[in-house]
């Protein structure tokens, strides 16, 4: 009965969780507004315990920030913070794919990424590309990093990079959808999937420095994508979380 309590309120907790990070994510929490316990209780339906533990946790994300007197306000970012998310990442699935090309992989492993790489190459083929395929591909890409990091054989740094990826912003998709309005999106992908081609070059022909270096670099285009974002706003409503940085001229 004790275990069966404990599984329920571990349930809410995250189901609290996560409909905060929506509220937070889509715009409609703005940055600096504060959010008490019971605001949140009011908005989620779920009660108090599971709630304050939802608030901590997404305080640990770095999505909010407690107040001394109490309850917690609605964290803004600075461009400089969400670029040393994304270096982190990067940093970490180079050092990924350095150990999956020094450490030997073999042809069967690489299949799903190869499949992957083919799926994304035909939504390139699309011009112009639509937002579909934009969504389309936040899946695709997303899969391709998660093999990517399996292959390093690292269970420390497969955690290391899923707590990086975590961070507000920093996923190896975080600002695709906001881009998909953009003169330049089209252009940006097909850097990207050259990238996706170079790693897997790299690590098939156990290249690990090089492995590493395309990686690193990958992360730097994604980068760019936050500032692209970040100078055209227009398109909001494609990542109404942006309303959350701050831009370096704001």
């Amino acid at each position: 009965m004790a275990e069966r309590e404990v599984d329920r309120s571990v349930s809410q907790t995250v189901k609290a969780q996560l409909a905060l990070r929506d509220q937070l994510l889509s715009g409609s929490l703005r940055p600096g507004e504060r959010i008490s316990e019971l605001q949140a209780v009011e908005t989620t339906g779920a009660s108090r315990t599971p709630v304050r533990m939802a608030l901590v946790r997404l305080e640990e994300e770095g999505l909010l920030e407690a107040i001394p007197s109490g309850g917690f306000m609605v964290k803004a970012f600075s461009e400089r913070d969400i670029s040393d998310s994304i270096e982190l990442r990067g940093t970490l699935e180079g050092l990924a794919a350095r150990f999956a090309a020094e450490r030997g992989v073999s042809a069967r492993e690489l299949e799903p990424l190869k499949e992957c790489l083919a799926a994304i190459d035909e939504l390139l083929r699309q011009v112009p590309i639509s937002v579909d395929a934009f969504s389309s591909y936040v899946t695709l890409n997303a899969r391709f990093h998660a093999l990517l990091t399996e292959l390093s054989r690292s269970p420390p740094l497969i955690r290391q990079i899923d707590r990086a990826s975590s961070l507000p912003f920093a996923s190896p998709s975080g600002f695709v959808m906001a881009q998909s309005a953009l003169p330049e999106a089209q252009q940006i992908l097909i850097i990207g999937q050259e990238h996706h081609r170079v790693v897997i070059d790299a690590i098939e022909n156990r290249e690990g420095a090089r492995a590493e270096a395309v990686m690193r670099e990958h992360a730097r285009l994604a980068v760019r994508n936050l500032r692209l974002a970040l100078r055209n706003r227009t398109h909001l409503d494609l990542l109404p979380a942006l309303a959350l940085i701050k831009s370096a001229t704001d």
